[in-house]
């Protein structure tokens, strides 16, 4: 018979639009088809199809390993699980240059519609359904591959909420909640649609450099093989393999909220652009993330910026009109897409607008809807850890290997071998150290970069007010 749900995908659906904190979903996924989707089982579906995997170091280094400092390899799973074995054959194969107990090795960000194209049958082992999101599947899904020690740099995501299935291995998840934001000294370098990242390596925070992270408060849980977790709107996230092999599928919800975000991000885009571009290229600054094709002129920046403007009050028109008519349809509240990164595709068709206001605050949050919120063994709650790191100095912080059952919280990358590493702000200590020396204006005008000026022009809460007042200036 049909496995009984501890959640109907009504529920499962109300929770996941009304929940403000990261929570994990148990006992959903138990009849899903993907749960055989490990390793070997994809090496043999993917049949010698080469992909490409993202190589690090295992490092404790101060800086992130951000993609734009990494290597990349194409090389088929079944070389991959050589490899992370350690077999001799490797020797000669595309990981030969990178030894297994210093490098990890990471296919991350995999459309599952790109990578099945010939195989189309497979989207319908992903059944997000279950949660509420009627045809859904592994066609809006997107594949992540990894061995031990593969990361996420810090980041939190501009467009919509997450849900991600872990199917083999673990993984560790450390979040912090949007109010974190200047704690977690956000920038856009490497630039990317839709990715603001954090300069504090999660795993080895320099306290002297980012003395504010101190205040944040990580949300750290262990996600274990059949689990589900929520990744509410905004949430900063920093994500590690912490066994030999992972593999995990994730689906981005898109929100209404989105569409102003997207107007945000177009003027991030412009201004980004406009300044980087103008920057001497042989400086060696690789500001651009590898999965941005191109750094696109002014005019198109200002095409998007239009388009992104007149999508919003499309949808605000759309949405204002469904309150007066309400739909008997009961039309789905998702809108479809297979990637979060819908670059410039900001038309909004009226059903595609009829969501949930995902806005999420945390000073607004209300304690009585946390509590209508049914927790149990089938919805378990990250907590906030509480272990206090004032006193932590710049070492790893070491992190809770307890089952997700028994994680109440405590508190809680990338390499080039070619490349000088990547600082962010041309290395804040250096930097200082100018300053100290000379005083004058010359000097402070020397120690300043393009990427300072950019950390403060386009701080998420500078670009949200630039974007109400744009869009208050439109709509009159």
């Amino acid at each position: 018979g049909e496995e009984i749900k501890p959640f109907t995908p009504e529920k499962a659906k109300e929770i996941v639009m009304s929940l403000q904190q990261p929570a994990v979903f148990c006992n959903m996924v138990g009849d899903w088809p993907a749960l055989d989707w490990d390793v070997k089982h994809l090496s043999a579906m993917l049949d010698g199809k080469m992909i490409q995997f993202r190589i690090g170091l295992k490092t404790e280094d101060l800086v992130p390993q951000f993609e734009t400092s990494c290597r990349y390899v194409k090389a088929t799973l079944e070389e991959f699980l050589a490899w992370s074995s350690g077999q001799p054959s490797c020797l000669s194969g595309p990981f030969s240059c990178f030894e297994h107990s210093k490098y990890w090795a990471y296919a991350d960000y995999k459309y599952i519609a790109r990578i099945f194209e010939d195989k189309e049958e497979v989207f319908q082992d992903v059944r997000w359904s279950d949660f509420g999101f009627p045809g859904r599947s592994g066609k809006e899904s997107t594949l992540w591959i990894g061995s031990e020690g593969a990361n996420t740099p810090c980041h939190l995501d501009s467009y919509g909420c997450n849900l991600v299935l872990q199917i083999q291995g673990r993984k560790r998840w450390h979040l912090f909640p949007p109010g974190d934001t200047n704690f977690l000294y956000p920038t856009r370098i490497p630039y990317e649609e839709s990715s603001i990242f954090s300069k504090v390596n999660i795993a080895n925070p320099d306290l002297k450099c980012f003395p504010e992270f101190r205040n944040a408060t990580a949300y750290v849980v262990t996600l274990s093989p059949g689990q589900v977790l929520l990744v509410p709107r905004h949430w900063w996230h920093y994500v590690e393999s912490i066994d030999s092999i992972t593999v995990s599928i994730n689906s981005w919800i898109e929100l209404d909220a989105d569409h102003e975000a997207r107007v945000e991000e177009a003027i991030t885009r412009m201004l980004v652009c406009a300044l980087k571009s103008a920057e001497n290229t042989s400086d060696g600054d690789p500001w651009l993330n590898p999965t941005e094709v191109e750094a696109t002129s002014h005019e198109i920046n200002l095409q998007y910026l239009n388009q992104a403007v007149s999508a919003y009050f499309k949808c605000q028109k759309a949405n204002a009109s469904e309150q007066a008519h309400p739909s008997s349809s009961g039309a789905e509240q998702v809108m479809r897409a297979p990637c979060k990164r819908r670059k410039r595709q900001v038309s909004c068709e009226p059903e595609d607008c009829q969501l949930l206001n995902h806005e999420f605050s945390s000073s607004t949050f209300k304690a009585e809807k946390l509590q209508k919120i049914p927790f149990g063994p089938h919805l378990i709650q990250v907590f906030p850890q509480s272990q206090d790191r004032s006193s932590a100095g710049t070492g790893a912080v070491a992190s809770d290997d307890r089952d997700l059952h028994e994680n109440e919280g405590g508190h809680f990358g990338k390499l080039h071998c070619t490349r000088k590493q990547l600082v962010m702000s041309n290395d804040c200590r250096t930097a200082a150290n100018q300053m100290d020396s000379d005083s004058s204006p010359n000097a402070l005008q020397a120690a300043l970069s393009t990427n300072d000026l950019l950390d403060c022009l386009v701080n998420p809460h500078v670009i949200r007010l630039v974007a109400q007042l744009l869009l208050e200036r439109t709509r009159v």
